[in-house]
């Protein structure tokens, strides 16, 4: 049951995007439609999952038998960098064309807040590992479901008459707004689930 609990309230309840407000560069960069944005949802979650596992290992069984704890946040990024490259190569092999669409995106998956964020708040909370891969492959696939429904959005919005001082980045944000407005109404449902099952 704790399992489910982290999958609804990573994807629904915190959002990395719409309630933690991370990621939010490619979420407003790689949004405009909904094939690059369904890749860079692919290439961020591969990234996320691996970086949580790989990070999860290096603080558990180096850093912490070491006494390199403050180390940590160096560690990570190196690791993220790493993992970010081994993508972009396998991208550019398999699919040159979405190598292409994602363009500068693609290595800003290492700056990318929302990849770090995970890989420290599995250890700022203390989670086991079997834990830390299903907050992270959770948190991958609400960054794609935020990322995706903004993309849906943004492409019916060429085909709307906006007007013209809301046009370009204004209706965006306020879009963004409002999507992230809708997604706290799912606030208290993992708060709910935990009080059905005895779980507090």
């Amino acid at each position: 049951m704790e399992y489910i609990l982290i999958f609804i309230s990573a994807i629904f309840v915190n959002n990395i995007v719409l309630a933690q407000f991370l990621g939010i560069c490619p979420f407003l960069g790689v949004s405009k439609k909904i094939d690059t944005s369904l890749g860079m949802s692919a290439a961020v979650a591969f990234v996320m999952v691996l970086a949580t596992l790989v990070t999860w290992l290096v603080q558990t069984y180096v850093l912490v038998p070491a006494g390199l704890e403050y180390l940590q946040t160096i560690a990570f990024i190196l690791v993220i960098a790493s993992l970010v490259q081994m993508v972009e190569i396998i991208l550019k092999k398999v699919s040159p064309t979405l190598y292409q669409a994602l363009g500068i995106f693609l290595p800003l998956i290492t700056t990318n807040c929302a990849v770090l964020g995970v890989a420290i708040l599995v250890i700022q909370k203390e989670m086991n590992l079997g834990q830390s891969i299903v907050y992270a492959l959770s948190t991958a696939i609400g960054f794609g479901l935020a990322l995706t429904v903004f993309a849906g959005i943004r492409e019916q919005l060429e085909l709307t008459n906006v007007p013209k001082g809301m046009r370009g980045m204004a209706i965006v944000l306020v879009s963004a707004g409002l999507l992230s407005l809708a997604f706290m109404g799912f606030s208290g449902v993992d708060n709910g689930l935990r009080a059905l099952f005895g779980l507090n």
